[in-house]
């Protein structure tokens, strides 16, 4: 089964993602991930990604594309995958439907999380990582025991350079221009699936599951 998640920054599709993959046994792809890890192991990638990142606004689709690319290959993605971050843009929609076309591999369904502006403001902005294992808090709705500290591994816990609420909204305009224009190229294909996901978490999870009842059953 191969899954894409999208939705505005903080709409919890790294979360859902998490949950789909002990369910269905196929891996979680997320491009945000990857290329913090690029950042952080100072690749040619990396560096160049990081200004825009700073900054709030996407980076270069052919440097996104080329780790996607990569990665889906991989032993673990044969069955399947679930893409978290990517595509987020037509271009990159169309380069992805090109690449899985010569791959044999056709997408299943495209899930669309939905939930408001001030949810994901309370979560981004309240936001807290680990420096060492990447645990996620949250000082509203998800605390650690020990503030600053990290419950799993006692590292610090910080707020990363684009969960301020500057960036944010920076995050959100571009999500607006660039990546809204997804819904209707999936919606044309036959693909989207939108799920609401306020309220209880779930309550939340059991929609996006019952979202792909049938594509699992195909």
């Amino acid at each position: 089964m191969r899954i894409i998640l999208f939705g505005e920054p903080g709409a919890g599709k790294g979360t859902y993602a998490a949950e789909l993959v002990k369910r269905y046994g196929i891996p979680q792809i997320s491009t945000g991930d990857m290329l913090r890890a690029a950042v952080k192991e100072g690749t040619s990638v990396g560096h160049h990604a990081q200004e825009y990142m700073k900054r709030g606004e996407l980076v270069p689709d052919a440097t996104v594309i080329e780790l996607v690319h990569d990665r889906i290959q991989r032993q673990d993605a044969a069955k399947g995958f679930i893409l978290d971050g990517f595509p987020r843009t037509v271009p990159q929609a169309d380069s992805l439907d090109k690449l899985l076309h010569k791959m044999h591999n056709e997408l299943d369904a495209v899930l669309k999380i939905e939930i408001s502006k001030e949810t994901i403001l309370t979560r981004l902005t309240g936001r807290r990582v680990c420096t060492n294992c990447g645990a996620t808090y949250n000082v509203a709705t998800m605390k650690p025991q020990k503030e600053g500290i990290c419950d799993k591994c006692g590292h610090e816990l910080i707020q990363r350079p684009d969960d301020k609420p500057e960036t944010i909204l920076n995050r959100l305009a571009v999500y607006q221009k660039d990546t809204a224009p997804l819904i209707d190229f999936y919606d044309k294909k036959g693909l989207l699936k939108r799920v609401q996901c306020e309220g209880p978490y779930a309550e939340a999870l059991g929609r996006v599951f019952a979202a792909l009842e049938k594509v699992a059953k195909v």
